[in-house]
Formats: C-alpha cells, sequence, structure tokens
C-alpha cells in the first residue's frame, strides 16, 4: 500500500518531531515507494534520483530531512547493525535454528532503537539490494552530501566513539564504523579462545596464538586512522597490513579445525561457530573498506546491499541447516560410500556370494513374518503393537546384520553414494563406460539380492506355517487374516504410495546410522569403552578392548538396522495416532506375508483375483522402496560431493546402448577371462 503513495505526499508527510514509530514508518514507506513494484532496477535507480531532485528543488524538505536524519542517528544504535546484523547472539546450532523461527512466524515493530530491527523492515526485500548496487556514482556522492552530519549535530555534540586528545574528531558514520570494528574482533578473539575451538585447532596454530594478537594490532590500527581519518598515511598503511595479516592468521587457525572435525566426527555446533568467525572476518574486511578505501562511500552502498542479502539469509531456516549440516553430509555419504563398495558384485563369485547372503536374509525374515503375527494375536493397542513390532524388525534385521546376511532393501542407500562419488571422475578417458559398468553391476546385486530375499522367505513361511499345522492343528494364520493380508497388499489399493513411504524409512535409517557414527566417533566413545577404569574393572581389560573395538566396526550397522526396525514398527503407529492412515510396505516382508496367506488358503487361493494383484504389487513394491531410497541418497550424495555440470545426457545414451547391445549384463555376471598359466624359464 506504501509503495503507491506518490512522492509529494511522503515528502510532506514527514515530520522530524513525530514520534519514534511514525518516524519510522515514514522511512518504511519512502523505501517501499523506491522499490516499487519490485521488477525494475532502472525504476527503482530512477525514484532515487526523482527524490534527489525533488529535495534539491525544496530547500525546506531537504532541511527536514536532514534534521530527521540527525534525530534517526541520536535515537537509533547503528553499531549494532554493523557489527551483528546476521550473526547469532548465541553460538549453539539449535538456538540460532529456534531464533531463525521466532523472526520467520513473529512480526517485527518499527518502535524500536535497534537498527538491525529496523533495517529488517526498511530493506526487506532481495530487490532491495540489486537497486542499490546499480545506483551511479554521481547518486552516491549526492546520497553522503545530502546526509552527512558532523559531531555537533548529533547525541548533543558528542561522538558514539570518543578518540583521546590531541587525535583529530571523526565523522559519526566513521566512529560507528570504529566501534563495529572492535565489536567484531572482541567477537572473534572470544570465538578463539573459547575451548571447543581451542583445543581441536593444530599444534602450530595454539603455537602461533593469533588470537592474542589481534586486540594489539586492531588498537594500533584505530590510533594509526585517528592521526589522520581523511589522509591515507604510510603508518595508517602499515597498521592496516598488520591487522589484515592477523585477521588471516586466526582464519587460518579456525580453518585448522575442519581438520580435527574430519578426522574425529563432525559437530554441527562447531561448524556453526567456525563459520559464524569467518563471516565476521569478511564483515571486518567490509568495514574496512567503507573506513579506509580510497571510495568510502561506494562500498558502503555495497556493505547495505550484502545486508539485504544477509538479512533475507537470515530468517532462512533452511539456509542454515544447508550450510551448518554439509560436512555432516559429507561425512554420512563418505561413510555410505565406502560400505556401499561391499555392497556391488563385480564377479560371478561375488554374485553367488550375494545370492547366499540375501537367502539367508530371506529365511529370518520368515521368522519375522510368523513373530508379526504372533504379536498381532495378544491384541495390543496401537502404540504396543507397534513398539513390539520394532522389536521384531530390528532384532532380525540385527540378527541378519551380525551373521554376514543382507536384506535387499538396505542397500541402495549404501550403493547411491558409491556410484555419486564415481561421477566425480567422468571427465578422465573412458570414465563413462567405467560408469555404466558400475550401473550394471550395480542392478545385478540389486536383483542377486531381491531373488535371494524372495526365494527363501516364501519357502520358510511355508514350512513354517506347515510345521504349526502339524504341532497345533492351525497354520499361521486363519482365512479370514489370509483374506485381509490381499485385500492390504492390493496393486489397486495404497500399495504404491505405502511402498514409496518405506523407502523414505529406507533412507532416514541411513541418515541415522551416519549421524550416530559420527556422534560415537566425535565423543570418543570407543577409547571410553576401553580405557574408562569403571568399564574396565567391571568388563576386565581384554573384554573392554574387545567391546570398544567391536562397537567402532559395527556401530554404523547396528544404528541402521535398529531404526530401520523402529522405524517401520513405530511410524504407522504415529501416523495412526494422527490420522494419516500410513503404513509399510517392505518387499520382502511383504511376500513373507503373501506366502502365509498362501499357507491358510492352500491351492484355492490361485483361483482368486485378489491373489494375483497382490503377487503384482510386490514388483511395483520392490522397484519402489529400491527407487526411493537409491534417488534421495543419491541426491544427498551429489550435494556432499559438490557434484555438478555432469553431461546426463551423455551418460542417458551410454546406459540406453548398453541395454540394446549387452542387456544381459544387467542380471547376469559375464565369464571371467581365464589367463593362461605363467611359464616357467626353460631348460635347455
Amino acid at each position: 500500500m506504501a509503495a503507491k503513495l506518490d512522492l509529494s505526499e511522503l515528502l510532506d508527510a514527514l515530520d522530524p518531531h513525530a514520534n519514534l514509530a511514525h518516524r519510522h514508518l515514514w522511512l518504511i514507506n519512502l523505501l517501499a515507494w523506491v522499490r516499487g513494484s519490485g521488477d525494475s532496477v532502472p525504476r527503482a535507480v530512477a525514484r532515487v534520483t526523482l527524490l534527489l531532485d525533488a529535495l534539491q528543488q525544496r530547500p525546506e524538505v531537504r532541511t527536514k530531512l536532514q534534521a530527521w536524519w540527525q534525530v534517526l542517528l541520536g535515537t537509533v544504535d547503528a553499531t549494532s547493525l554493523l557489527a551483528d546484523f546476521g550473526f547469532s547472539s548465541r553460538s549453539a546450532f539449535a538456538s540460532e535454528l529456534a531464533e531463525r523461527l521466532r523472526l520467520k512466524w513473529l512480526p517485527g515493530t518499527p518502535e524500536t532503537a535497534d537498527a538491525s530491527s529496523l533495517f529488517s523492515l526498511v530493506l526487506c526485500d532481495k530487490f532491495d539490494a540489486q537497486w542499490l548496487n546499480a545506483l551511479d556514482d554521481a547518486a552516491v556522492a549526492r546520497l553522503a552530501e545530502l546526509l552527512q552530519v558532523n559531531c555537533d549535530e548529533v547525541n548533543g555534540g558528542t561522538c558514539a566513539w570518543v578518540p583521546d586528545a590531541g587525535q583529530h574528531r571523526v565523522s559519526p558514520w566513521q566512529a560507528t564504523l570504529l566501534e563495529a570494528l572492535t565489536f567484531c574482533t572482541s567477537q572473534i578473539r572470544a570465538a578463539g579462545f573459547s575451548p571447543e575451538l581451542r583445543l581441536r585447532m593444530s599444534a602450530p596454530a595454539r603455537e602461533t596464538a593469533p588470537f592474542h594478537a589481534l586486540d594489539r594490532d586492531a588498537i594500533a590500527l584505530q590510533a594509526a586512522f585517528l592521526q589522520n581519518p581523511n589522509t591515507h598515511t604510510a603508518a595508517r598503511q602499515t597498521a592496516l597490513q598488520n591487522y589484515l595479516n592477523q585477521l588471516d592468521a586466526c582464519r587460518h587457525a579456525a580453518a585448522s579445525v575442519y581438520t580435527h572435525l574430519d578426522a574425529n566426527g563432525i559437530s554441527v555446533n562447531l561448524v556453526f561457530q567456525l563459520r559464524q568467525l569467518r563471516t565476521r572476518v569478511l564483515r571486518i574486511r567490509a568495514l574496512l573498506d567503507c573506513l579506509m578505501h580510497e571510495q568510502p562511500q561506494r562500498h558502503t552502498v555495497q556493505l547495505l546491499a550484502q545486508l539485504v542479502l544477509v538479512g533475507q539469509e537470515r530468517r532462512s531456516v533452511r539456509a542454515l541447516i544447508a550450510a551448518n549440516s554439509s560436512m555432516l553430509a559429507a561425512k554420512v555419504a563418505e561413510r555410505s560410500s565406502e560400505t556401499g563398495k561391499h555392497y556391488i558384485t563385480r564377479t560371478r563369485a561375488q554374485y553367488f556370494q550375494m545370492l547366499r547372503d540375501a537367502a539367508g536374509g530371506g529365511a529370518v525374515i520368515s521368522l519375522t513374518t510368523w513373530l508379526k503375527f504372533a504379536l498381532a494375536a495378544l491384541g495390543m493397542s496401537a502404540f504396543w503393537g507397534g513398539f513390539f513390532d520394532s522389536l521384531n524388525y530390528a532384532a532380525s534385521f540385527v540378527l541378519i546384520y551380525l551373521l554376514h546376511w543382507t536384506v535387499a532393501t538396505k542397500q541402495p542407500a549404501m550403493t547411491a553414494p558409491a556410484m555419486a562419488a564415481k561421477l566425480k571422475e567422468l571427465g578422465a578417458p573412458g570414465a563413462v563406460d567405467g560408469f555404466v559398468d558400475e550401473v550394471a553391476h550395480l542392478v545385478r546385486s540389486q536383483v542377486a539380492a531381491i531373488m535371494g530375499n524372495l526365494a527363501l522367505v516364501v519357502p520358510g513361511v511355508l514350512l513354517l506355517s506347515g510345521a504349526l499345522w502339524l504341532v497345533f492343528g492351525t497354520p499361521m494364520i486363519d482365512a479370514s487374516k489370509a483374506a485381509y493380508v490381499l485385500h492390504s497388499l492390493d496393486l489397486r489399493g495404497p500399495t504404491a504410495l505405502f511402498a514409496a513411504f518405506t523407502g523414505v524409512l529406507l533412507f532416514a535409517s541411513s541418515i541415522i546410522a551416519g549421524w550416530v557414527e559420527n556422534w560415537f566417533v566425535l565423543h570418543r566413545l570407543d577409547s571410553a569403552i576401553h580405557y574408562n577404569p569403571r568399564i574396565s574393572s567391571l568388563l576386565g581389560q581384554a573384554r573392554a578392548e574387545r567391546w570398544a573395538g567391536f562397537m567402532r566396526r559395527h556401530i554404523a550397522g547396528l544404528a541402521s538396522n535398529i531404526s530401520l526396525g523402529f522405524l517401520l514398527g513405530l511410524v504407522p503407529a504415529f501416523a495412526a495416532f494422527f490420522g494419516l492412515g500410513l503404513e509399510v510396505r517392505h518387499v520382502t516382508l511383504s511376500t513373507g506375508l503373501i506366502a502365509a496367506a498362501v499357507a491358510s488358503q492352500g491351492l484355492d487361493i490361485f483361483h482368486m483375483s485378489a491373489f494375483w494383484w497382490a503377487v503384482a504389487s510386490i514388483v511395483f513394491i520392490g522397484v519402489l522402496n529400491l527407487g526411493v531410497s537409491f534417488y534421495l541418497a543419491f541426491r544427498l550424495a551429489l550435494r556432499a560431493h559438490n557434484v555438478s555440470g555432469v553431461d546426463r545426457k551423455r551418460i542417458r545414451l551410454a546406459i540406453k546402448d548398453r541395454i540394446r547391445q549387452r542387456l544381459g549384463s544387467f542380471f547376469w555376471p559375464a565369464a571371467e577371462p581365464v589367463l593362461p598359466p605363467a611359464q616357467g624359464p626353460q631348460n635347455g
């Protein structure tokens, strides 16, 4: 509404003696008029020129505006805007997340003396950064002349920063910049002295102690500037260079923490603090340009434009999570990539081993199916039924993991990062053909895993049901339960949606596994199990060492399988509580359910259309379980590895050529070449 006001109406409404809120509302309306509809930078720049021309033609309004500006400088703390805008007042990631949610959801008020809060209301659109950067030097010079005031005109004749005797006085803007530099320097030193960062810095960084000398160089720079604020002297240039060098040394010392994090686990809070420190260094450089550059006015406009973008990002929850979780995502992707390589078969021996491992997993799932029906027969409430289903699933998956068997749906979240890592090597000669080979290996491995799972889960359930019939005179489930199973798995129902949802849970379990392993390593729990006196006295030194090694090797696998079990069991129960009606459709478990229905109905089931619709759904469940899980993990790995600019068309064409020429390679491994026996030296 304010953008539709006429310029003359805005200028007539200017009142330097209005109360705080109305003075700030006038500024908000003025900038809304400059912004216009926010679709044309030249028009916004032209409005700024029109404003300056109007003020030149109306001296009385120009005088009122300058008086209004003096009142604004005397009542609003601009130092907080320059030094703190865009930074968190807390060092914890969770606190910053809560603060951003507050800024996103709660409205601001113009009745404030905080320049940061006012700035967010005045320059509240990304478009403002565009037209600010587009202002020419003439317009910037006219604005600077219009808004230039002296110390005697603000705060009752005193500056915000008072120099020592014998030094030149500085303008209010220069005093604010000096004070902002002091605050930023103090924040960087405080971050460098914090034990979280200091203890993780490299030994050379701790020995040189760059944060100790930063304050000294900052004071020397301010003293050199105050000797001649408007003259570029050699002493000032030397002090500036010393300060910048010390600032770089602090930045490099803080960057050495990343090496420690990469080797000893990622902490999102530490990454957050490191990013804050790095951004403050950049802010200091921008402040120095505004204070000591030959064209300070131009750099001041650039700083304001940068603050506009900072204000937009300050409200973005997605940007916060993406920026501070990127290292953790990369670590998870790296761990999954190393694990995923073992799930991709390349030779016939590995292929048949995958079949055997998957068959073992299918045998265990047949027991899981029986226990699922046994628990359902107890008639527990939704939560407790889901809880004991979770224990059933988790115990089964952990047993399969410890026996070194496999479940087909666990593989995509692990193999996707390995495939994404291959995309970084596509520039090498023959890399595309090598990537297509990996695709064929991956598809073949997934097919082998599913075939192995299903090949034993069906006979396993049938044998268990037959044994129950012989012992108790009743199959695993009765006819009504069998009919319900077939109806719930009918392809014409929501089965496909539930299968895709299960793929999301499969991906989520891999993320949980990576996070738990990182947390385990970050807190050095393996060392604690090994050397903690209480644990050593309880277990004995040798057993404590074995347990520490076991947990370090298997913590990710245990976390992945346990979390998947609880996700499959409890998420449907919680979804039912909220009336969402979400269920899980796991391909191996669903096949076991159908096998139980076959054992209950006998041969007559083959004449039922519901059976064939349920059988058809198994294909879709398997594809969606694997596809959704693989896609999500692949996208995460691409972002974590910073893979971009991939020639997708070239890859698609190569895969199509492989399908036309060697379709069988996606389902059956090629015979390995037989090497001729090595010949020894001939005796002659």
